[in-house]
């Protein structure tokens, strides 16, 4: 049982930022073609938190061309690079999966003043 809380303490981020629901983020995530490496941003609204510790991860909704796209990170994953806050929501649920359902402005997340 020790050699597992080691190794989840060291792989553990320091750095990761407080992750808020209804916030918009930019996720910068390591994408591997071949052997090559890059990095591929991708901005969205944080609709969902789960878990605690290690398997902390996030959901982030786009729209994209259209198509809503929402991807899960895993939050201390060596693959998530960066997370940046760009803007706070104002929001009163733990879960924005109502989101899901709106189109157009709809769809949009009053922005945290102060």
């Amino acid at each position: 049982m020790d050699v597992m809380k080691e190794l989840t303490a060291s792989q553990i981020k320091e750095d990761a930022p407080e992750i808020i629901i209804g916030s918009t983020v930019r996720v910068h995530v390591r994408i591997k073609e071949g052997e090559k490496e890059r990095i591929q941003v991708f901005e969205g609204t944080v609709i969902a938190k789960n878990n605690a510790g290690i398997a902390e991860t996030f959901t982030v909704r786009r729209i994209s061309y259209g198509v809503g796209v929402e991807r899960v990170f895993p939050l201390h994953s060596p693959i998530v690079a960066k997370v940046e806050l760009v803007r706070k929501g104002k929001v009163r649920r733990a879960k924005l999966y109502y989101l899901r359902d709106r189109v157009g402005k709809a769809a949009k997340v009053k922005e945290l003043i102060g």
